[in-house]
This record gives C-alpha cells, sequence and structure tokens, in this order.
C-alpha cells in the first residue's frame, strides 16, 4: 500500500516512516512533486490536518494523510497549541520558539504540558477518518539533547528522566504522541484492506 504524508518536515517523514515498518510505503509531498505552502488556517488540531489533506488529495488526487501537531503548556491556558510552529512568528524557527516559551515560564512552578497530534486519513473515496495521540510531560528549564526536532530538547514525557531531543528515533517512536496516532492509523490499514488507497483520476 501506498499513501503520500503530506508534509514538508523531514523529521516527521522519518517518524512515520520508521513507526509505520515496510508494509506501508510512505511518499512524501516532494515524491508528488508538491513544492507549495501547505494551507493551515483552522483553529483546531482537527481542522488544520483536515484541510493539509484536502489540498493535497484535491490538486494531487492521490490518497494521502495529513497531522497537525503541537505542544500545550497548562500554565499557559494550552498555548503554543495550534500555533506551535509558528509561536515566535512566521519564520516557524525551532531555536526561537523555544526561547519564547523558556521566557514565557520564567518563575512559574507549574511545568506540566502535553504534545497532542491529529492524523486525518483521506483515501479515494474523499472520507476523512480522523486517529489522535497524545502525552503528557514537563517543560525543563533548559535544552537537553540534540536529537528530534521542534519542543523536544525541553519536554520530558512522565515517567522518563530524558527529554525527547536525548531519546533516540527508535525510544522516541515507543512513547511519542505523534508514533501513538500512527499506531492507530497503521492498525486501522492492516484491518481495511480495502481501504480505497490508489491514484484515482477523481
Amino acid at each position: 500500500m501506498e499513501l503520500c504524508f503530506a508534509t514538508n518536515n523531514k523529521h516527521k517523514l522519518e517518524e512515520v516512516r520508521d513507526a509505520v515498518g515496510r508494509n506501508i510505503r510512505i511518499i512524501s509531498l516532494q515524491d508528488i512533486n508538491c513544492t507549495e505552502e501547505l494551507p493551515e488556517t483552522r483553529d483546531t488540531f482537527e481542522g488544520n490536518s483536515l484541510q493539509k489533506a484536502e489540498y493535497v488529495h484535491t490538486h494531487f488526487h492521490v490518497a494521502c494523510f495529513a497531522d497537525d501537531s503541537g505542544l500545550e503548556v497548562d500554565v499557559l491556558n494550552g498555548a503554543p497549541g495550534v500555533y506551535s510552529a509558528r509561536y515566535a512568528g512566521n519564520h516557524k524557527n525551532d531555536q526561537d520558539n523555544i526561547d519564547l516559551l523558556l521566557r514565557n515560564l520564567e518563575g512559574q512552578n507549574n511545568r506540566k504540558a502535553r504534545f497532542r497530534t491529529v492524523i486525518t486519513l483521506l483515501g479515494t473515496d474523499n472520507v476523512p477518518h480522523y486517529f489522535d495521540g497524545s502525552i503528557s510531560g514537563t517543560i525543563t528549564h533548559e535544552r537537553k539533547g540534540t536529537s528530534g526536532f521542534g519542543y523536544d530538547p525541553i519536554f520530558i514525557p512522565d515517567g522518563y528522566q530524558k527529554t525527547f531531543a536525548e531519546m533516540t528515533l527508535q525510544e522516541k517512536n515507543t512513547l511519542s504522541h505523534r508514533a501513538i496516532a500512527v499506531k492507530k492509523l497503521a492498525e486501522y490499514l492492516f484491518l481495511s484492506p480495502t481501504f480505497p488507497s490508489q491514484t484515482s483520476s477523481l
């Protein structure tokens, strides 16, 4: 089975390919010659993931899935949330986003947070299927680790002593929010051999 993952993020692509294994071939936006920035104008993870999947499905006529993920910090009333990638501005710089978040948490004892993701799958029947995942943890006071991306260097999942950025990809893929959602996606596909995933002229 072949599916397009509607992302330009090579780190996300690597995580998902590792999580689903070899039974599902995951192709990228580059593989279908999609070079434009996908729209992300909704105010929920579900809305943004559906919007991106619909764009690729409509313009490139392939079965695809898209995700929208973010970090929700309790003391910041769920911010940065859906604006996680653009928290410090539309230039989407991971380091600037982390710097701003740590500044906004200065003096705060409550550093509880969670990563959330929603994946929307669209086959050639144009029916959306949703898969979600979340993991709770704590925001550190400084960066730790060099792996991963986004807020990984400052997020320690509950029950662990190291950040996502201190873990190997395989370690992270056993517990991350995206891994949980991708596992649900893979299980659905394995149980739905008739899922309409072939390229269609629509």
